[in-house]
């Protein structure tokens, strides 16, 4: 534990301190990038068994992390199995630069001074100089064929980040592509710089997808029932006091709370007892 906290702290400080421009021009060079990113995005999933599963991006730069530009995706694909890691994978590539060719197309040579409408940091690029992804060669292809079909496969950078070993931090296998998997030397401060970013995206993904689990857990049966929106479902637990109670209310009951015709009581009814 006292290992882990020491490691987490140093990524904490080289990505937070004076360092970072360093960091940035390491990682250039670690990856043969033609210049210093200026936008980094990390992407990760979270899940369990499949449910509440959600994507989620992190974006880094010259200043660290910029927060205010973290974006969640609720995965939303009927035909994902459960657990699909590469499924979700491309859904979330596929909805993030879909949207980023049809708002910024025309800019995605530029990359500098970009601001995104939904993402607003003044000077800040909007389209991303690298890619990182939690996973290894499965997860690599199913971003790489998304990014060729949206024929930006050459503007933007992807690098697939796997657990080594026993998952033992420090032994991470990196795949880019025109390259074989390769490893970064333990003490190399771009590979703590690159398990910082990972684990941003982690706590990030872990966050949203138990806000995601919380909020499902909490909806109520009536929340499902058309026209009935936060004032009428107010109105009939305040009168019947529970949703179940709502549940097996006769028409009569149902048309005595206020603000309930009896079409809207109908649609209530029939929603509850049309089996």
């Amino acid at each position: 534990h006292a290992l882990q906290n020491a490691r987490e702290a140093l990524g904490r400080r080289l990505a937070e301190s004076s360092t970072q421009a360093r960091l940035l021009a390491g990682l250039a060079t670690t990856f043969g990038l033609k210049k210093t990113p200026t936008r980094i995005e990390v992407y990760d999933n979270s899940h369990i068994m499949g449910t509440n599963a959600v994507g989620a991006m992190i974006v880094a730069g010259p200043e660290g992390f910029v927060k205010n530009q973290y974006r969640k995706f609720n995965i939303r694909s009927t035909d994902i199995s459960p657990g699909d890691d590469f499924g979700m994978m491309r859904e979330v590539m596929q909805r993030r630069f879909s949207r980023l060719v049809k708002e910024h197309g025309d800019e995605a040579g530029a990359g500098e001074g970009v601001v995104d409408d939904d993402m607003p940091s003044s000077g800040f690029p909007a389209w991303p100089d690298v890619i990182l992804i939690d996973g290894g060669q499965g997860q690599m292809s199913a971003v790489r064929s998304i990014l060729r079909d949206l024929g930006i496969a050459d503007r933007v950078v992807a690098i697939g980040v796997a657990k080594g070993q026993d998952r033992d931090a420090g032994r991470e296998r990196f795949f880019v592509e025109g390259r074989p998997p390769f490893t970064l030397p333990v003490r190399d401060p771009v590979l703590y710089f690159i398990q910082r970013l990972r684990d941003e995206a982690h706590r990030f993904a872990i966050g949203s997808h138990r806000a995601r689990r919380k909020k499902e857990m909490v909806r109520s049966p009536l929340d499902e029932i058309p026209g009935i929106g936060p004032g009428r479902k107010r109105a009939l637990l305040l009168h019947f006091g529970t949703a179940k109670a709502v549940s097996r209310a006769a028409m009569v009951d149902l048309m005595a709370v206020d603000g309930i015709s009896e079409s809207v009581a109908r649609t209530i009814y029939n929603h509850f007892h049309e089996r």
